[in-house]
């Protein structure tokens, strides 16, 4: 289906000329190489047991900020949130590291105390 130009909205002539110029400009900087250099990342999950696991898992996606300043959730929240980042998102995570996972979740990050060994 085509629209006819009266069904089209009217722009003023200096419209379509500040439309022009904007293309321009963007042509033009895409010609250009751009180069963005970000800080390294300093931040870190709390060390601990599970640590290791938690850093090579979580941070594949998400900053150490982003965990660390989550809400302290619970064991169920926590458990559900491994569960969800591995079935919906596809995160890499063996169904043996799940229960370690969430246990190093809890006793840093959530709101209950940690499983005795």
């Amino acid at each position: 289906m085509s629209l006819k130009p009266s069904v089209l909205p009217r722009l003023e002539a200096s419209h379509h000329e500040k439309i022009f110029a904007l293309a321009v400009v963007a042509a033009g900087l895409g010609a250009a190489e751009l180069r963005i250099t970000l800080p390294p990342e300093t931040a870190t999950l709390k060390p601990g047991p599970g640590a290791e696991r938690a850093n090579s898992i979580c941070l594949t996606c998400h900053s150490a900020d982003y965990v660390s300043t989550q809400p302290r959730l619970s064991r169920a929240a926590w458990t559900a949130g491994v569960q969800k980042m591995k079935a919906k998102y596809g995160a890499p995570i063996q169904d043996n590291q799940v229960d370690p996972l969430v246990e190093y979740l809890v006793r840093n990050y959530g709101t209950e105390p940690a499983k005795k060994p």
